[in-house]
């Protein structure tokens, strides 16, 4: 009799044992997807910052890079980023606005008889 109480328990304990496995390993895999996720929106900006950096370094460099920027060189070049995050920014808000615009009239729509 004792032989079949430990036998149950044991059944119970390794049932537990793979219920928590299966839970961690649930956690780990959420946790890995919202790291690998944040890895590629990392990698976005830094080959947007290339793009740009490439960008406006042949839009405003025209003479042979020294010590020092050659006059208006160092004004162009802010001005290329600014207007690049101007225009980012701009493109950004109206993405989001077209998507709020969406997501209302599904909602609309899904509400009417």
């Amino acid at each position: 009799m004792d032989q079949l109480q430990f036998d149950d328990a044991t059944k119970v304990g390794t049932h537990y044992l793979h219920s928590l496995f299966a839970a961690l390993q649930t956690i780990l895999q959420k946790e890995l997807a919202t790291f690998l996720e944040r890895e590629q929106a990392h990698a976005r900006v830094n080959d947007s910052i290339r793009n740009l950096t490439g960008m406006c370094w042949d839009k405003c460099i025209t003479s042979t890079p020294g010590s020092r920027f050659v006059r208006g060189e160092e004004s162009c070049l802010s001005n290329c980023v600014e207007r690049f995050l101007d225009t980012s920014i701009f493109i950004v808000t109206q993405v989001q606005r077209q998507q709020q615009q969406l997501l209302q009239a599904q909602g609309d729509s899904s509400s009417s008889p």
